[in-house]
């Protein structure tokens, strides 16, 4: 393992940072709200809000379970924190990439031409991932991934998006992938790991269900493109 250690106020404010993070994403912050999504904007901001908190809450708690009261020590480690970082972001693709195809699927099933749903939710995870851009606690491998989102998003067949958990497969896959814990633990934990991502998704499912006003993000949308 690696050795570099930072003091204990270092530690400290790099956990603290990280746990406030995660609270502004479960709500605290005021970042999750539960609204009517009347347009594509909104729409665009429900999927990144819950991308992350579902990518923050999955990769934190896994860790914070598995490391139990050692937890706040795994932040003096500068090659654990770099290593978080980039699975933090590497998470945060997989969960915009699931749900995104999620919500093209309810649009879908909703009575918006399949045609459009896909050239919404283009536009929609183009926007997010342009203003987001490569972060700087990213990896080398985030353009890649992105890419990747990009090209599941543009090649999803929108009618055959059922009302169930199966596209939320690339979370899951990404937590056990990128979270910086030993491969051997990692197999003990995977069936595990696998199913509690997949639980975490239950809220945010029902939440879209329940506030996707459907003609309302359609029109939205038609408005604005007829111009172009």
């Amino acid at each position: 393992m690696i050795q570099d250690h930072d003091d204990g106020d270092g530690s400290r404010s790099r956990l603290a940072g990280f746990l406030a993070m995660a609270r502004d994403y479960l709500g605290i912050g005021g970042r999750v709200r539960r609204e009517p999504l009347r347009d594509a904007e909104a729409l665009r901001g429900f999927l990144s809000s819950r991308a992350s908190f579902i990518a923050q809450t999955s990769l934190y708690g896994y860790l914070r379970t598995r490391a139990g009261q050692r937890y706040p020590e795994l932040f003096e480690n500068d090659g654990f924190v770099e290593l978080l970082n980039a699975a933090k972001w590497h998470m945060w693709l997989a969960c915009l990439s699931d749900i995104t195809v999620y919500a093209g699927g309810l649009l879908a099933r909703g009575g918006m031409p399949p045609e459009r749903v896909g050239m919404l939710m283009r536009r929609l995870l183009d926007a997010t991932l342009d203003e987001t851009g490569v972060p700087q606690e990213a990896d080398a491998g985030f353009p890649e991934h992105a890419a990747r989102v990009r090209a599941r998003i543009a090649l999803t067949p929108w009618t055959r998006i059922g009302d169930d958990e199966g596209c939320f497969h690339e979370s899951p896959s990404a937590l056990v992938k990128h979270a910086p814990i030993v491969e051997s633990l990692m197999r003990l934990d995977e069936e595990i790991v696998r199913n509690s991502v997949s639980f975490h998704w239950q809220e945010v499912r029902r939440d879209l269900r329940e506030l996707l006003e459907v003609e309302s993000v359609a029109q939205s949308f038609e408005e604005l493109t007829s111009g172009e």
